[in-house]
Formats: structure tokens, sequence, C-alpha cells
């Protein structure tokens, strides 16, 4: 049952026909109440005109042997006002329902005794009526009947009639429910028969609509399957032209295809970029020591040194990249950007800071350490393209700290500034590795930007060199 249902098709037509089921249930019932409600109503009527016909023949003086009480093979009683038969249908052999079981008529008393016994029995005969009138209450009972041998189910009507000279007198005739026993059992057995193959119509439907509609889904599924096997990135899942819920998410998952392939290519490119740039240090380590193991006399130990600082360097950039994709979170602490930019810029020839009167009140929420590394990487771009100086300016813009580091060297071209926020980019290729770098302060200064919540960006600078200006939220 669990596979059967692991379907969403199955699990949709299931409930559809649950539902349609439900609901046909509710319906066919509410149909057969009001279709007996209907027929017992049409009974009652017709039995009350029935008794009222008789009631009429009655309030006319027909003798009891004339009246019309065979009509239609219907049961018909009339009463008196002891509760005695005073006249019934020659066919009628038994009755029940309407309080007098008898059905053979018993002598009909003289009139002077009826007349005696009217004025008694009036007050307590319910609504008073004249002689000759007819009683507008009916009396509504349900009994059976059995008339010349055939016993059926009965709707009575009670209608009660003032005579001149037998006084009270009530009639009852009945209505049999044939009609509405057979029409509501129909009913029935239409539905009983109609409703599963109702329910199966809908059932197949429901099937066949689903996995029309799903049928772009297992596209999907079958190309994240072979793009999984493969794991060939570039390829994407059909989007399908309906511009419904299931083309927006083939389009969604194409769109995280791309971030995911993006995201791999920039890792592999990441991969690729770090093991050459420590091939070099490693390798100049490496012949070092190698000519020093063989003749000590050669060892260059500042170079040795020289290259051991800059694979730790290089370590340590790699290691911090590793950390900001891993998605690591900066520190929640307040830093002061201006004594910040003040101990960064403590023992660096030729940087300088603007000192305003609203500069010791720019304060962030973020990691020291990472902004403190932002300000340092920023600072060793700046000097090593400087002519002669570098100026650090920190100010408050509205809601945001505002930290720019200008220089007064060549500039960045247009072309190439967001291009050096890449990691692992030299603008100029005929630079020494030693002087340049490895390519990693600009791409991990932005990138601990982003993280808390920044920007950073280069334009000209006043002095026409490069000003990059870092923006975070104040706090």
């Amino acid at each position: 049952m669990s596979r059967l249902l692991g379907s969403v098709r199955a699990r949709a037509t299931l409930g559809a026909t649950l539902v349609v089921a439900v609901a046909l249930v509710a319906a066919g019932t509410a149909v057969l109440l009001s279709l007996r409600s209907n027929l017992l109503g049409e009974a009652g009527t017709q039995a009350e005109r029935s008794a009222r016909e008789v009631a009429t023949e009655l309030a006319v003086g027909t003798p009891y042997a004339d009246l019309s009480l065979d009509v239609d093979d219907r049961p018909v009683q009339v009463v008196d006002e002891d509760g005695t038969l005073v006249a019934a249908g020659e066919d009628l052999e038994r009755i029940t329902g309407t309080g007098v079981d008898a059905v053979k008529p018993q002598p009909a008393a003289s009139p002077g005794d009826a007349g005696d016994d009217d004025g008694d029995d009036d007050e307590d005969a319910g609504e008073p009526l004249e002689p000759g009138e007819i009683g507008e209450r009916t009396t509504i009972s349900d009994g059976s009947a059995t008339i010349d041998g055939d016993t059926e189910d009965y709707r009575f009507a009670a209608v009660p009639v003032e005579t001149e000279d037998r006084g009270r007198l009530t009639v009852y005739a009945g209505a049999p429910l044939s009609a509405e026993h057979g029409a509501v059992n129909t009913a029935l057995t239409v539905m009983l028969i109609g409703f599963p193959v109702l329910l199966a119509v809908v059932g197949w439907v429901t099937w066949l609509v689903t996995r029309r509609a799903l049928r772009p889904v297992e596209g999907i599924r079958r190309e994240m399957a072979a793009i999984t096997a493969s794991e060939d990135l570039a390829r994407r899942v059909p989007v399908p032209g309906t511009h419904d819920e299931v083309a927006r998410l083939a389009s969604t998952t194409n769109e995280t295809l791309a971030a995911l392939e993006a995201s791999v290519e920039r890792q592999r490119r990441f991969v690729a970029d770090a093991s050459h740039e420590l091939r070099s240090p490693i390798a100049s380590l490496r012949t070092q020591l190698e000519v020093a193991a063989a003749h000590p006399e050669l060892l260059d130990l500042d170079g040795a040194v020289e290259d051991t600082v800059r694979l730790q360097r290089l370590a340590a950039d790699l290691l911090l990249l590793a950390r900001l994709d891993a998605g690591e979170r900066p520190a929640d602490a307040r830093v002061d950007l201006a004594a910040l930019a003040r101990e960064e810029a403590a023992g660096r020839a030729g940087v300088s800071v603007q000192e305003g009167g609203e500069t010791g009140a720019v304060t962030v929420a973020g990691s020291r350490g990472q902004l403190g590394r932002v300000l340092a990487n920023l600072l060793d771009n700046a000097q090593r393209h400087a002519r002669s100086a570098v100026v650090v300016s920190v100010r408050r813009d509205g809601g945001l700290a505002v930290v720019g580091v200008a220089d007064d060297g060549d500039g960045v071209p247009e072309a190439d500034r967001e291009r050096i926020f890449e990691r692992f980019v030299r603008l100029d290729d005929a630079r020494s590795r030693d002087d340049g770098g490895a390519g990693l302060g600009l791409a991990i200064a932005r990138d601990v930007a982003v993280r808390h919540g920044g920007t950073l960006t280069v334009h000209g600078g006043p002095a026409g060199g490069a000003l990059f200006e870092l923006r975070l939220p104040a706090a």
C-alpha cells in the first residue's frame, strides 16, 4: 500500500476520488430525502382529498350505504364520536395507523341518541363545527391496510365533519405509499449503480490528467539523474512552455544548476590557481635548501625566510577565502573604523589618516580582525601603486560608514575596475610575483565587505590615482 501511494499521481487520484465520493454520497442522500419528503407530501394530499370527498357526502346527509368508499381501492373508515366504526370499504380486511382497527361497521346509533350526545361531546371534539361543516384541520398518520388480499403501506388523513342527524364524524382515508417506496428504491438503485461508475470515470480521468501534468516533472527528474550520473553541470533540464508551477520549477532548477556550475568552476579555478601560486615559493624554497645542503656557504638565508613568509601569507589568504566560501559569519562586535584606520596606518611610510569632527563616531558591527584585514590589504595595494602618498578617510554618509583609501599612482583603467576583485588577477603581468603578490588581497577585501553587508568599489582618486571605497552599515 505504501508503494502504491508513493506516487503523487496515485495520491492525487485517490484524493480526487474520495472527495467526489463524499460529495456524491451527500448529494445522493439529500436527493433521496427530498424525493421521499415530496412523495410523502403528495400521498398526504391525495389522502386528504379522498377524505374530504367522503366528508362532503356526509355533510349533505348521504347515507352510509351510498358513500363512495371503494374508489380506487383505497381504505376509507368513518368513525363516530364514540370511536365506533360506522362505515368502511367493502374490501377492507385489515387496517392499522388510524386508531380504529375495526374493519366491519357497527350498527348506527339512532338520531335521537346522536343528538343527545352531541351537546356533551362537541365541547371535547376539537374545533367547533356547525352542522354540515367540514373541519379545516387534517391529521396525518402512517399505517398499513389489507384490501382484497393485498397489503400495502398507506398515509392516512383524518378529516372531521359535523352532520345534522349523526353528530360529529371522522373520515379516515388512505393513499398508498407504494409509489414513494418505488421511486426511492429506484433512485437508490440508480445511485448504487451509477456512483461507482462515476467514481471510476473520475479516477481514470484524474489519473490521465495528473500523468499529463506530471510528465514535465518526470522529464526534469530524468535529466537531473543524468546530470548527477555524468557530473556535467553544463546540462539543463527541459522547461515546458506551460508557464505554470512546473515551468517555474524547471527555471529555478536551471538557475540552481547555473549557480552550482559557476561555484564548482570557481572552486576548480581556485584550486588550480592556488596550486600554481604555491608551486613557485615551494620550488624556490626547495631549491635554496638543496643548494644549502650541497654548499652550505651558498645558503641565501634572507631569500629562504622571504619565501617562507610569502608562503605563510599565501596559505593564510587561502584559508581565509575557504572560510568565507564556507559561509563563516562575522562577529557582532562594535568596531570603531577611525581607530582601526589609525592602527593600520601606523608605521606605514607616506600613509595619512584624515581626521574630522565625526570621524571618531563612525562605528560598524562586525569582526575587527576581518575588517582590519580589509584595511591592511587596501593599504598594501595603495602603497604598491602610489608614487608618494596614500590618504585614508573615514566618514559617515547617512546610515553608512565610508572608508576611502586613495593613492596618487596611475589609477585603475575603467575596464578593469571589476576584474581586479577576482581571485589571482594581476593587471601587470610583467610585474614580479614578489612585488605583485598572489592577487588575493582585493578579492579577500571584497568578500569580507559583502559578508558584512557592505560593498567595496574603486573609482578615480582626487590625486589622479585609485580611490577604493568601503561602505558598511553604520552601527
